[in-house]
């Protein structure tokens, strides 16, 4: 198979279209209780875009030795942890018996990161820590082991693309459907391979998606205060 190659640009407004699902997604979940029609079902994109674009940053020539494995690590950890507060705020009604729920989705970019580093660095050990991490890390986070393996098999496949990872990556955005009850991530298959055909000219802004996580969610968190004051009620 032929190289995977995307501009930046075309990159950059994939993770464009990522952030307005998501917000579209999470407005509708955590302030109308998942009533508002079609923001759900368009919301399921959003993995496997953010997915696809960490995976072929971290598949780039010589990602391991110009530190981008490193980097990305740091900063998951960070923004991670200042969106735990509002994102266990606003899933209180969703942990299902976990003393502070499943951590949230920039801590499954940062295990596929941290699997993918191991992996990259080579060696029984190295591969052994890869699968510790997989296996334990894919327990605590959103979207378990499945989105953990949806990022490992595009990552494999931006490296180096063959019939087989893409079956795989096809296998496993499918296999979501065990946690969305429905198949609609796979719309974003087909989203990446026209991405893949154009070539946009949209400006990176490296640190935006970052910091928009953790912002977004708390701004919604504040929001349901004085909405839970007037009696609304959140599922």
């Amino acid at each position: 198979m032929k190289p995977i190659h995307l501009s930046d640009g075309t990159l950059e407004a994939l993770k464009w279209l990522g952030l307005i699902l998501m917000t579209g997604d999470h407005i509708n979940k955590y302030l109308f209780s998942a009533t508002l029609p079609g923001l759900f079902e368009a919301g399921r994109l959003c993995l496997p875009i953010f997915v696809f674009v960490l995976a072929y940053n971290l598949a780039r020539p010589r990602a391991l030795a110009r530190g981008v494995y490193d980097r990305t690590m740091n900063r998951l950890v960070t923004f991670g942890v200042f969106a735990s507060a509002p994102f266990i705020a606003l899933n209180l009604n969703y942990l299902h018996g976990w003393p502070f729920g499943p951590l949230n989705v920039l801590f499954t970019l940062l295990v596929i990161t941290v699997t993918a580093y191991f992996i990259e660095k080579g060696g029984i050990f190295n591969r052994a820590a890869a699968f510790v991490v997989f296996l334990f890390g894919g327990w605590l986070v959103e979207y378990w082991w499945l989105g953990v393996a949806l990022g490992l098999a595009s990552w494999m496949h931006c490296k180096q693309p063959s019939w087989l990872k893409a079956f795989f990556t096809l296998l496993f955005c499918a296999s979501l459907w065990f946690i969305n009850r429905n198949l609609w991530a796979m719309v974003a298959l087909p989203l990446i391979m026209i991405a893949t055909c154009i070539d946009l000219s949209v400006p990176r802004l490296r640190w935006v998606f970052y910091f928009y996580y953790p912002f977004h969610l708390a701004v919604l968190w504040l929001i349901r205060i004085p909405m839970s004051k007037a009696g609304y009620l959140f599922f």
